[in-house]
């Protein structure tokens, strides 16, 4: 999803991607809550396992609070890592939230979706990697630009 090593070209209107359709259905209609278990892991030294479930927990209900406004991405690259977001991993992108300095957007840059940082400065937008092997990317009126969300969440496979 990095569009990095691609340079700069003229925007034409015609080759906006529509932002109203959302990627992945965020809502299943065969959606089903897993049980949550009453104690919790130990990450150090092995604890004693519980053997009784607390409750049921729908990820759904947990991690997409706008469902109507939600889709689902895989990542693609490595300009993310410093975030915790890997090749691989699954975003969670909330189109309903505010696009403000500092979160991590989702956006098309020349036709091509991209995951940076958003920084607003003076006017400026500017996207940045979050791995030093990537440079900043400077929006300008040259590029075709458009911010389709803010990710929410962050699904990691290890």
């Amino acid at each position: 999803m990095d569009s990095t090593s691609t340079p700069p070209r003229r925007s034409s209107p015609s080759r906006r991607i529509p932002i109203g359709v959302p990627l992945s259905p965020a809502l299943n209609p065969n959606r089903q809550a897993l049980p949550l278990g009453a104690g919790r892991v130990a990450a150090g030294f092995p604890s004693p396992a519980t053997d009784h479930v607390e409750q049921r927990l729908d990820l759904s209900e947990y991690l997409v609070l706008h469902p109507e406004a939600t889709f689902f991405l895989r990542v693609k690259g490595d300009s993310m890592t410093g975030a915790g977001i890997h090749h691989g991993d699954l975003l969670i992108v909330d189109r309903s939230l505010s696009p403000a300095s500092g979160r991590v957007v989702v956006a098309t840059l020349n036709g091509e979706l991209t995951v940076k940082r958003l920084h607003r400065s003076r006017g400026k937008l500017t996207l940045k990697a979050e791995n030093p092997a990537y440079p900043d990317i400077a929006v300008n009126d040259e590029h075709e630009f458009q911010i389709w969300g803010v990710v929410a969440h962050v699904v990691h496979t290890p």
